[in-house]
């Protein structure tokens, strides 16, 4: 979690506010009350003294109120409704299959709360992984607005052309700020997916936004672009002359078989 974001949530909390960390075994938030998370509570930590935990240096949270699950099972978590007065969710949202059912229930359980994901910036980066853009088990691009966000599922495409995505050396000038996306939140949110459909519109959808955040040479782009162009056309001119070659070749088998 942006750490000048820790301090404000502590600053927010009072002592009898119950707090709920939703996907916090890697870094859990020593302030919460709760943490629902598919790992078990002995193996919490992942990150060890690399990132150590946040929120405080005792653990309000016990192996009781650790609850173990998958958060995207669609069975409510085990919370009424506004029970809980503070909810966290940093850096999960990205990496799970159902992050609208999870929204919707950090809404129907929590008072307010704060979310913290990568920005779009640094998910479309490459240079975070070896041959991969962005975080290779993250399954979403993320945006938020306001009080909104929306959620672009991270289409393969993104990883197989330069134009699709933003150098190293974008993500390397990058400030940390600009590198994750956060929102305080209080009462509710609104959240929504988009989907696109057509392989042609994935691509355009992609290079629009590493175009927009970079800007590529023109001179660069008009390059591929022929290229790409001469080898598509070098693709449908081979499949023509085989499937000539294919016809001509049946019908000598079909002359020969009648002679």
């Amino acid at each position: 979690m942006h750490e000048p974001n820790v301090r404000r949530i502590l600053n927010l909390l009072s002592r009898s506010d119950v707090v709920l960390d939703i996907g916090g075994w890697a870094r859990p938030f020593n302030r919460a009350n709760y943490v629902i998370d598919a790992e078990p509570f002995e193996t919490r930590g992942y990150y060890g003294d690399s990132m150590t935990a946040q929120g405080g240096s005792r653990e309000f949270f016990t192996q009781a109120t650790w609850i173990q699950r998958d958060i995207c099972d669609r069975k409510p978590f085990p919370f009424a409704d506004k029970q809980i007065d503070f909810a966290i969710c940093s850096h999960t949202l990205e990496d799970i299959r159902d992050p609208l059912w999870v929204c919707s229930e950090i809404v129907r359980v929590a008072k307010r709360g704060y979310i913290e994901v990568p920005s779009r910036l640094a998910e479309s980066s490459r240079g975070v992984e070896p041959n991969q853009v962005g975080w290779s088990h993250h399954r979403w691009l993320v945006d938020i607005g306001g009080d909104s966000i929306g959620f672009l599922m991270k289409y393969h495409m993104i990883h197989s052309h330069w134009r699709f995505s933003l150098p190293e050396s974008f993500l390397r000038r990058l400030p940390e700020e600009q590198r994750i996306q956060f929102l305080f939140w209080d009462n509710r949110f609104e959240f929504s997916e988009t989907t696109i459909h057509g392989v042609e519109n994935i691509a355009a959808e992609l290079e629009r936004f590493a175009q927009q955040a970079y800007s590529y040479n023109s001179w660069h782009l008009e390059m591929d672009r022929r290229i790409r162009q001469a080898r598509r056309f070098e693709k449908r001119a081979f499949g023509k002359l085989r499937n000539i070659v294919g016809a001509r070749r049946r019908d000598r088998f079909e002359t020969s078989e009648t002679t």
